[in-house]
């Protein structure tokens, strides 16, 4: 195992009119650390598309994980999905991508546009193999991994954006290509790239999308270690060894609560310098203690990170708030959600008497609530969670 690990981002549209979309990925991560990802995109669109491609998904990344070949697993999808009376053809297109212990990408295609891949921010051209199962022409390619290395897998909703609008023969592989390049930077999350290009397509689609469109991106990049404190131990002789392990760990660091930063900055010799101004009036003013990178305000600002995880698994539409603004919550979403790969909480159990008061609606309860709820969102995000509490 190498020091890289894959960042994985998704998002999609619904036809107009429709509730559910026709178009599913499924991802699976492999207790070895390998990825696999497919993305299907179901005949038509509604409930009959959205239960094709949920059912070859998730029955060719089962079998995938199991290690059996594509020839089982197009043989199995044909001989397990119904086949439809009008146009005679069973089963939803797919992309799959593999990725094997982070220095090999296996991509296979069928029907589906052609994954986009990024190297060095570029538009990269792999090579590309076919082969014939059960009559149905399959594109494979492997592609040794390099650190940034991008793939951009979509539906068909993507090329055909913009159709009979703004372009006459839709957003063309190659306009993505180039629309991509212009926008990509290092810093981007998978998630983030997906985003940008699903927006242009639901522009192009003057917000009423033809087509079921899905945009999945996968990013290889370098495993990068965050840690955050919150809240002191129960027992205040911990303190030290707290903190001891809590500053040995790699990475940055970040502190959470009024008590904490306190305990921190004279773990470390230095002090507390209040920063009073307010960036976010939802957001408590953040501090600085010299050798840690962020202190802020404890329960309310993780609550609007929760808030920041559980948007971002969803829709993102929060994204231009937390990327630019400097606030604390916006922050710590910038360093958990972009830079991190893997996230060390440090926990303590101790009960802040200002929390006591009846009239306020925090309690210890909840700050144990919030950092479980958060942890789950970063683990859906792909990120290694450990948590120690004290």
């Amino acid at each position: 195992m190498n020091s890289l690990c894959a960042d994985v981002g998704y998002r999609s549209i619904n036809k107009k009119g429709e509730q559910l979309c026709g178009d599913h990925v499924e991802i699976v991560h492999q207790q070895n650390g390998d990825l696999i990802m497919v993305l299907a995109d179901g005949l038509g669109s509604g409930v009959k598309a959205c239960i094709l491609s949920t059912l070859t998904s998730n029955i060719i990344s089962t079998m995938m994980a199991n290690n059996m070949s594509i020839e089982e697993c197009v043989n199995t999808i044909a001989a397990t999905l119904p086949v439809c009376e009008v146009r005679g053809i069973a089963y939803s297109t797919f992309t799959i991508i593999k990725i094997t212990n982070n220095k090999q990408a296996e991509i296979i295609q069928f029907d589906n546009p052609h994954v986009v891949m990024l190297r060095d921010g570029k538009n990269y051209e792999y090579s590309k193999n076919s082969m014939v199962i059960d009559g149905k022409n399959v594109v494979k390619s492997k592609v040794i991994l390099k650190e940034n290395d991008v793939f951009i897998a979509m539906s068909d909703g993507a090329i055909y954006a913009g159709v009979g609008m703004e372009l006459n023969y839709g957003w063309q592989r190659i306009n993505i290509i180039s629309y991509i390049e212009k926008y990509y930077e290092n810093e981007l999350t998978a998630k983030t790239i997906s985003s940008i290009i699903l927006d242009k397509c639901e522009a192009l689609y003057g917000g009423n999308a033809g087509d079921d469109t899905t945009i999945a991106t996968i990013k290889i990049r370098e495993r990068n270690q965050i840690n955050l404190i919150i809240g002191p131990p129960a027992n205040p002789d911990d303190c030290q060894k707290m903190m001891t392990l809590f500053f040995s760990k790699g990475g940055k660091h970040i502190v959470c609560g009024g008590t904490t930063s306190s305990i921190a900055a004279e773990y470390l010799g230095e002090d507390v310098i209040p920063v009073l101004e307010y960036i976010d009036e939802e957001v408590p003013p953040i501090a600085r203690v010299k050798g840690i990178d962020l202190v802020t305000e404890g329960i309310i600002t993780i609550n609007k990170v929760l808030a920041y995880a559980q948007d971002f698994l969803d829709e993102n539409n929060f994204y231009s708030d937390w990327a630019v603004k400097e606030d604390g919550a916006s922050q710590i979403a910038r360093l958990l959600f972009e830079e991190a790969t893997d996230i060390n909480f440090y926990v303590g159990k101790a009960v802040n008497p200002a929390h006591q008061n009846p009239n306020l609606p925090i309690n210890f309860s909840i700050k144990m609530r919030l950092v479980d709820e958060l942890s789950e969102c970063l683990k859906k995000m792909g990120k290694g969670i450990k948590v120690s509490y004290f």
